[in-house]
C-alpha cells in the first residue's frame, strides 16, 4: 500500500512559516487568475468537432457576426439624427452687446458707420445658420452624422452639420465675409470673438432617448437556437454557420456565468485547484529535498518564481496584450536547475504551466508546447560554466519551439499553406527574452545568496587575488589545496554531486592557513617546527583558528556562502588529533578541556562539503607514507574515511553507503596515479 511519509519533528515556528507562505502563494495567484466565465470546449472554423455530441440546454440567440454588427451599427449612426436646442437669447445678447461697445468705443476704432451695420449684418447670419462648440462638431464628424434636429420654439427642423459653423469657423468668417470693402486689420482690432458664442446646445436627454429607441429596435441576432436542439456531433466540420452558432453559445454561457453564485463557484475552484498543486508541490520539497525545504532562501526562490508567472500570465491574459507565448517560461526551469536541481527545476515548471493553462482557451496546445521547451532548458544546462551556453540554451529552446509546434500543426492541419508564420515569431522574441536570464541570475546571486556555476569558475582562476596570495604566502598549503580540488571534484562528477562547486571550495577552504603559515607542516621548511616551543593547548588553538581566519578573510573578500560553508565545515566538529592524542599521552590521569582541541564546526551538511572533508584528511595523511604502493594508498583512503563514518561526520548530509564507497575508489585510483614509481633513465656510457 502506498504510503507518504512526513516528517512530523518540524518546530513550530517552522510549521508557522512554511503555513503563511503557502497561504501567501495561493492568495496571491488567485488574486491574479481571471474570474470571467469560461466556455469548456475549443473549436476552430473548418476543423472537426472534437467532442461527443453537443446539444443546446437552454434557448440563445444567434449573434451576427462583430464585422457585420459594426457595419450596421456605423449605417444606423450615420443616418441618426442627434438633437440639439436653438438658444435664441445667444444672439439677441451678443447683437446688444456690440451696440452697446460700438457706442461706447468701438467708434474710436471703426472708420465709419458701415463697419458696424457689416459686423451685425453678418453676426446674424452666422447665428442663423448655428454655432457649435467644437467638441460637438468633432463627435458628430467622427459618427459620420451629417445632418441633426433642431429644437426651436418646439419645433423640430432638420440641419445639415456642413453648414453650421464653430466658434472659430464663425470669427474667420465674419473677417474674411467681404474683404474688398472691410479691412481685416481694421475688423480684428473689435474683439469680435466676444460676441461669438455656441447657440446650439447639445440635448443629451433627447438625444439618448432617441438612441435607445433606434438600438433597441435593432436585431443583434439573426436566428435562434432552442433548447433540445442539436448543435453538432462528434467528427463533423464546423462550417460558418455552425461556428457562429457556437459562438453564441460560448458568449451566452459566459453571461449566464457572471451571477454572483457562478462567481462563488468560479473562486472556490481556482482556489482548491491551486491549493492542491502548491501543497503537492510542499509535499516533495519535504520528502525529497528536504534540504531546500529547511532553507526559507530556497522556498522562497521557488515560490516567488512560480507567483511571478501565473502573476505576468494573468495580467496579459486579462488585459489581452500580445501573446502569452512571449512570455519565456522556459526561463523558470533554468535558474532552478542552475542554483538547485533538475528534478525540482522541472517539477516547479510543471506545476506552474498547469495553474497558468487554466487561463487560457487553448491549455492543452499550451502545455504541449511549454514541457519539451522546459525540459530543453534543463537538459542543455547540466553543468553551467560559460556565459556563452546560455545563448546557446536560448537557441535550443526556440528550436524545441518552433519543432513541436511545427509537427503539432502537421498532425491538425495536413496543409503546408495553413501554418501559422505568427507564432514562430513569438517564438523568436521568447528566445531573445531568454538571454534576459544571465543578468536575472546575477540578480539573484545577490538578493538570495546563491551562487551560479560561472561565479564559481570565475572564483576558481588561480589569479584571483586571495588565491595568488595564499600561493606567495603558504606555498605548501596551495599545493595541497589544488590536489584537494582535483580529488573532489573528480569524485563529485562520479557520484553525481555538483563538481565545479567542490573544486572552487577546496581551493579557499585552507586560505586560513595564510595568518600563520609557518605552523603547519605543509609551508614549514628547513626542519623549523614552531611547535615544539609551545604547550599542546595553544599549538591546537593555532591550528584550529584557521578555519576562523579563513572566514574573515572570507568576508573581507566578499566570498559566497556557498564556499564559506566549504571553509567551516572541512574538519567538521572533529579534534587536532595529534594535540589531543600527545596531551592525553603526557597527562594520562587528567581529562583534557575538549574544548581546547575542537573544532568550531559544523559537521559537513551536503555531498559537497563530505567529499571535500574526506579528500582534505586523505590528501595530507598521504603525505606521510613511507611508501607508495597500491595496497598502502587503499589501506590509508579506507582507514581514513571509516574513521570519519564511524566519528558520526556525516549523519546531517545526505550521502550514502554507496556514494562513500565510489568516492574511496576515485581516491584510490588518483593517489595511485599521483605517486606511481617513475623508471630512472639510464645515463650514457662514455
Amino acid at each position: 500500500m502506498f504510503r507518504i511519509k512526513i516528517r512530523k519533528n518540524l518546530p513550530y515556528k517552522a510549521i508557522l512559516l512554511k503555513t503563511c507562505i503557502f497561504i501567501a502563494t495561493v492568495g496571491i495567484i488567485v488574486y491574479f487568475l481571471p474570474r470571467d466565465g469560461k466556455f469548456n470546449y475549443q473549436f476552430d472554423l473548418n476543423r472537426p468537432w472534437k467532442y461527443g455530441q453537443l446539444m443546446a440546454t437552454f434557448d440563445f440567440p444567434i449573434y451576427k457576426d462583430e464585422a457585420i454588427v459594426k457595419k450596421e451599427h456605423d449605417s444606423l449612426m450615420a443616418a441618426f439624427q442627434p438633437y440639439y436646442t436653438l438658444e435664441s437669447t445667444v444672439e439677441k445678447e451678443a447683437i446688444a452687446k456690440f451696440r452697446e461697445d460700438y457706442n461706447a468705443n468701438l467708434k474710436s476704432i471703426l472708420p465709419s458707420a458701415d463697419y458696424a451695420r457689416h459686423i451685425e449684418k453678418v453676426l446674424k447670419e452666422v447665428y442663423k445658420s448655428g454655432i457649435i462648440m467644437a467638441e460637438d462638431l468633432k463627435r458628430l464628424q467622427q459618427d459620420s452624422i451629417s445632418t441633426i434636429k433642431v429644437i426651436e420654439e418646439k419645433e423640430a427642423s432638420q440641419r445639415y452639420t456642413a453648414g453650421i459653423f464653430t466658434t472659430k469657423e464663425a470669427y474667420e468668417y465674419v473677417l474674411s465675409a467681404d474683404i474688398i470693402h472691410f479691412k481685416k486689420d481694421i475688423l480684428r482690432q473689435c474683439s469680435l470673438n466676444e460676441y461669438i458664442n455656441a447657440n446650439l446646445i447639445h440635448d443629451e436627454q433627447r438625444t439618448e432617448t432617441a438612441l435607445n429607441e433606434v438600438m433597441g429596435n435593432y436585431s443583434w441576432a439573426n436566428g435562434l437556437v432552442q433548447s433540445g436542439q442539436k448543435i453538432v456531433d462528434r467528427g463533423e466540420i464546423i462550417d460558418e454557420q455552425t461556428y457562429s452558432i457556437l459562438e453564441s453559445l460560448r458568449k451566452e454561457s459566459i453571461k449566464r456565468s457572471e451571477t454572483r453564485l457562478q462567481v462563488n463557484l468560479i473562486w472556490g475552484g481556482q482556489i482548491l485547484f491551486v491549493s492542491v498543486l502548491i501543497l503537492l508541490f510542499i509535499l516533495y520539497l519535504q520528502m525529497f529535498r528536504a534540504f531546500y525545504f529547511d532553507r526559507f532562501r530556497n522556498l522562497l526562490l521557488l515560490f516567488l518564481l512560480i507567483i511571478f508567472y501565473c502573476v505576468i500570465t494573468g495580467l496579459m491574459v486579462s488585459n489581452n496584450v500580445l501573446s502569452i507565448y512571449v512570455i519565456p517560461y522556459a526561463m523558470l526551469p533554468m535558474i532552478i536547475r542552475i542554483f538547485l536541481d533538475s528534478r525540482t527545476a522541472f517539477l516547479a515548471h510543471v506545476i506552474t504551466l498547469l495553474i497558468c493553462s487554466t487561463m487560457l482557451r487553448y491549455p492543452y496546445d499550451f502545455i504541449l508546447l511549454q514541457i519539451p521547451a522546459g525540459l530543453a532548458a534543463i537538459l542543455s544546462l547540466r553543468e553551467l560554466s560559460q556565459r556563452s551556453q546560455l545563448f546557446r540554451t536560448a537557441l535550443i529552446i526556440t528550436l524545441t519551439y518552433a519543432a513541436t509546434y511545427f509537427a503539432y500543426e502537421l498532425i491538425i492541419e495536413n496543409d503546408l499553406t495553413k501554418l501559422n508564420r505568427s507564432m514562430y515569431a513569438y517564438f523568436i522574441i521568447n528566445g531573445i527574452l531568454l538571454l534576459f536570464a544571465y543578468p536575472f541570475l546575477f540578480l539573484l546571486e545577490k538578493l538570495f545568496g546563491f551562487t551560479s556555476n560561472v561565479t564559481l569558475v570565475e572564483l576558481s582562476n588561480i589569479n584571483n587575488p586571495l588565491l595568488r596570495r595564499l600561493s606567495e604566502t603558504a606555498a605548501g598549503t596551495f599545493q595541497h589545496s589544488m590536489q584537494v580540488a582535483n580529488l573532489s571534484a573528480e569524485a563529485a562528477i562520479r557520484i553525481g554531486a555538483k563538481s565545479q562547486l567542490v573544486r572552487t571550495g577546496a581551493l579557499y577552504h585552507d586560505i586560513g592557513k595564510m595568518e600563520n603559515p609557518a605552523f603547519f607542516t605543509e609551508n614549514q621548511q628547513g626542519g623549523v617546527n614552531p611547535h615544539k616551543t609551545l604547550p599542546y593547548e595553544q599549538s591546537a588553538q593555532i591550528i584550529i583558528n584557521h578555519v576562523k581566519d579563513g572566514l574573515r578573510l572570507a568576508d573581507k573578500h566578499n566570498l559566497p556562502q556557498a564556499i564559506k560553508d566549504f571553509i567551516s565545515s572541512h574538519h567538521g566538529l572533529g579534534k587536532t588529533k595529534y594535540f589531543y592524542i600527545s596531551w592525553k599521552n603526557e597527562h594520562p590521569d587528567e581529562e583534557p578541556d575538549e574544548e581546547w582541541f575542537t573544532y568550531p564546526g559544523p559537521n559537513p551538511f551536503s555531498k559537497e562539503t563530505a567529499i571535500l572533508m574526506m579528500a582534505d584528511a586523505v590528501e595530507a595523511a598521504s603525505r606521510s607514507l613511507p611508501e607508495y604502493t597500491e595496497e598502502s594508498i587503499s589501506n590509508l583512503v579506507n582507514k581514513i574515511i571509516d574513521s570519519q563514518v564511524a566519528d558520526g561526520f556525516f549523519k546531517e548530509c545526505p550521502i550514502t553507503f554507496l556514494d562513500i564507497a565510489t568516492v574511496k575508489k576515485v581516491f584510490i585510483e588518483k593517489l595511485t596515479t599521483s605517486y606511481h614509481t617513475r623508471i630512472s633513465y639510464p645515463e650514457l656510457k662514455k
